[in-house]
C-alpha cells in the first residue's frame, strides 16, 4: 500500500481514543472477552483476542487472559482500535425479518427461537453479523445475549437470554448439565444395532489438513452421546440424539468415531458421500437441535422445535429410494 492510501485508509477508518470502562453490577462475572465484543461493536472477533494476547486490553492496570471473569467495579482499559466496519451492525431486512419470526418461546427473561440452518449464531472470522445481531435489530433489543452456541449449519432450539444476568443463569444451567438437549440427526448408512451410547473423550484444536478439528483422543475431555434410531434407510439413518455434555461438535465427532458420519457434515464426513447425498437433493449439515428443557426457578421449561420443509422433504426423497 502507498503513503497515499495508507492516509486514505486512516481517514476512512479512523482509530477510536483509549478510555477506560467500568464494570457494572450487571456484568459481573462476564468474561473480558464477551465484554469487549459487546463494547466494541463491529469489530472483529479475532482482533479483540489478539489485543488481549499482546496486553493491550488491561483490568485495573494488570494483563489478563480472555477467559478471565469480571468483578464489578474493575476498570477496563479498551486500547485505540481502528474500526472497519460501522460500530452499529446492520443487518439486512429480510434476514432480520426472519430471525423475529424464528422466535418459538417468548418468556420475561428469555427467548428460544428455531435457527435456520446456514446463518452463523454471530459475527466474527470475516462476517459482519450474526443471528443475535438480526435478532437484536429486529425485536429492538439490543440486550439479547447467547446462552450458548449451535453451529452456523446446524439448525433448531437456541436460547437467548433477553439480560446479562438471565444469561449467566441460562449458562450455569448448562455448565452444571441441568439443560436436557436433545437433537436429530441424519447419519450415513445403516447405524449398528444395539449402539446407543458413544463415551469417547473429545480434544478440541488439532491441526488436520490446514484446518482445527476436534478429535476422539485419550488426552481429551470427557464427552457422552445418546444415539437412539428414530428411522433407518438404505442410505442413511434418522438418530435421537441426546447430549450429556456439550463439547465442540461433539455429536458429529461420536457420529464420525462410530463410522456414521452426520450426512452434510464437510468437515468429518466422506466428501464422495456427501457428494452423492446432494445429488438426491440433500444438500445441507442433517443436524437439529430439536428440544431444550430445564427449570426456571418454579417452572419447568419444554421447547420442541420442528425441522423444516426442506428436511421434510429429504426424508421422502430417502422412502422414495427404498421404494424403489
Amino acid at each position: 500500500m502507498t503513503e497515499d492510501k495508507q492516509t486514505d485508509a486512516s481517514a476512512q477508518f479512523p482509530l477510536s481514543k483509549s478510555r477506560h470502562e467500568s464494570v457494572t453490577e450487571d456484568e459481573d462475572g462476564q468474561r473480558i472477552d464477551n465484554f469487549l465484543i459487546k463494547r466494541c461493536g463491529g469489530v472483529p472477533r479475532s482482533h479483540l483476542y489478539q489485543l488481549i494476547r499482546k496486553g493491550d486490553v488491561r483490568v485495573d492496570g494488570k494483563r489478563i487472559k480472555q477467559t478471565r471473569k469480571l468483578v464489578a467495579g474493575e476498570k477496563v482499559r479498551i486500547p485505540p482500535i481502528r474500526l472497519q466496519v460501522s460500530e452499529v451492525v446492520k443487518v439486512p431486512d429480510k434476514l432480520a425479518r426472519a430471525a423475529g419470526r424464528a422466535v418459538i418461546f417468548d418468556h420475561p427473561d428469555f427467548l428460544v427461537v428455531n435457527k435456520p440452518p446456514g446463518i452463523a449464531v454471530h459475527g466474527g472470522s470475516g462476517l459482519a453479523f450474526g443471528f443475535i445481531d438480526a435478532l437484536r435489530q429486529q425485536l429492538d433489543q439490543p440486550k439479547l445475549e447467547l446462552a450458548h452456541r449451535l453451529d452456523r449449519a446446524t439448525s433448531g432450539c437456541l436460547l437467548i437470554g433477553r439480560s446479562l444476568k438471565a444469561n449467566r443463569k441460562l449458562q450455569n444451567l448448562f455448565r452444571q448439565r441441568t439443560v436436557t438437549k436433545r437433537y436429530l440427526a441424519l447419519v450415513d448408512g445403516v447405524w449398528p444395532a444395539g449402539v446407543e451410547l458413544v463415551d469417547a473423550p473429545l480434544l478440541k484444536n488439532v491441526e488436520h489438513a490446514g484446518e482445527r478439528r476436534v478429535t476422539v483422543d485419550s488426552t481429551g475431555q470427557h464427552a457422552l452421546t445418546y444415539f437412539r434410531e428414530r428411522q433407518r434407510f438404505s442410505q442413511a439413518t434418522l438418530m435421537d440424539v441426546e447430549l450429556d455434555t456439550g463439547r465442540t461438535h461433539q455429536i458429529r465427532v461420536h457420529a464420525k468415531h462410530m463410522g456414521h458420519a452426520v450426512v452434510g457434515d464437510e468437515r468429518y464426513g466422506d466428501n464422495n458421500r456427501n457428494t452423492r447425498f446432494r445429488q438426491s437433493g440433500l444438500d445441507r449439515l442433517y443436524l437439529h437441535s430439536s428440544e431444550l428443557a430445564f427449570d426456571w426457578g418454579a417452572e419447568h421449561i419444554h421447547v420442541t422445535a420442528p425441522v423444516d420443509a426442506a428436511w421434510e422433504k429429504a426424508l421422502v426423497s430417502l422412502e422414495s429410494a427404498i421404494r424403489r
